[in-house]
């Protein structure tokens, strides 16, 4: 008997597999337990158009990331952030990834999460730092940050 799982079922598959299954576990166990639905022609065929759908909606996500890539590894994107600081370039305080998300808003009107700014550690001098974004599971992207004494 072959099933469309509606949930996660463990050892089984993830939800959306199609998925053949004994007759007695199908229908007593997975269907009754709104687990799964039985695979006909119907079911079949609109999981195919979500699948295609979905494909697409990814596929549109990964180009936005891409184009978003390229305006913020361009050479003219420089963040610029201005910061306190002591006689030897160390910062009163540090800059955190936060700090540099709201400066790209503001400087060049490009949004980005400060989630997906990659620090190890808050910026703590001045001068340039390289600092990743990661925009898409396969896209990361370079952004390029200057810190100046204020």
């Amino acid at each position: 008997m072959k099933v469309i799982l509606l949930q996660d079922v463990k050892k089984q598959g993830k939800k959306g597999q199609l998925i053949e299954v004994s007759e007695g576990y199908g229908r007593n166990f997975l269907i009754k337990n709104g687990l799964a639905k039985l695979a006909d022609n119907a079911a079949v065929n609109q999981l195919n158009a979500e699948n295609k759908a979905k494909a697409r909606l990814e596929a549109e996500e990964l180009a936005q990331a891409k184009d978003l890539k390229e305006k913020l590894e361009d050479e003219k994107t420089v963040i610029v952030i201005k910061a306190k600081s002591g006689a030897d370039g160390r910062l009163f305080g540090t800059i955190p990834s936060k700090q540099i998300a709201e400066e790209l808003k503001k400087q060049y009107d490009l949004s980005i999460d400060k989630r997906k700014i990659q620090l190890e550690q808050n910026l703590a001098s001045l001068g340039y730092h390289h600092v990743a974004a990661k925009l898409h599971h396969d896209v990361t992207a370079k952004l390029n940050v200057h810190v100046v004494e204020a």
